[in-house]
């Protein structure tokens, strides 16, 4: 009889070869079912992102001092369908673009002056909002449209606190000097609507895509 072979990794107890598999199913998002993992993938998968980022940063409602527009729907998703490290990187590709001249932003606006607006804040925390969503995601909380809706709650939440505090410096170098409560009403109020009709669509998407790929 065999003598049981213990702490051997790789093996079981009577020394027989076990497959190692890295836990991916757990940490695997809605990108992986439909595109293979490769370094290629992940890179046209990144710039994907940034590119339905870009477009949906076009459909916007002009207001002051910072427009209503798609984009934060196009956060969410990349964050949700890449994880949290691709997702992130994807709006880290989009904010330097946008920086060195391609023309990304709102209005097709582009170049380092962006970092003088008002809503530049708000694209800071698009990359945290991504990699905020990315990690839900690979934990399981969009294949459920309760806990996908949490999960987008969450992911877009964390973008205002990097809106509003920019916001509430260019309004001060301006010479606004607004109190919280007028950075509050001209940052945050405006988009409850919006945000809310965003995370619907988003919470609705990735759980159906989810059943669809099972």
């Amino acid at each position: 009889m065999a003598e049981p072979i213990v702490d051997a990794p790789g093996v079981n107890q009577y020394g027989r070869a076990m497959s190692v598999t890295p836990s991916l199913t757990a940490r695997s998002t809605i990108a992986d079912r439909f595109v293979p993992r490769s370094l290629a993938a992940d890179a046209a998968l990144i710039v994907g992102g940034a590119v339905l980022t870009a477009l949906l940063a076009q459909v916007s409602i002009p207001m002051w001092p910072v427009w209503i527009t798609g984009q934060t729907l196009a956060v969410l998703l990349v964050g949700a369908t890449l994880g949290a490290v691709r997702g992130a990187i994807s709006m880290g590709l989009y904010l330097v673009a946008g920086l060195i001249g391609v023309p990304v932003f709102t209005n097709w606006g582009s170049g380092f002056d962006t970092v003088t607006t008002p809503q530049f804040g708000y694209i800071i925390g698009f990359i945290a909002s991504a990699a905020l969503m990315g990690f839900f995601a690979q934990r399981g909380w969009d294949r459920s449209p309760l806990k996908a809706v949490a999960a987008f709650v969450l992911a877009d939440a964390i973008i205002y606190p990097f809106g509003l505090a920019f916001l509430l410096l260019t309004l001060s170098r301006l010479g606004a000097n607004p109190d919280f409560a007028t950075v509050l009403r001209l940052g945050l109020v405006p988009f409850f609507v919006g945000d809310g009709i965003k995370i619907v669509i988003a919470a609705a998407a990735l759980p159906l895509a989810w059943r669809l790929r099972r």
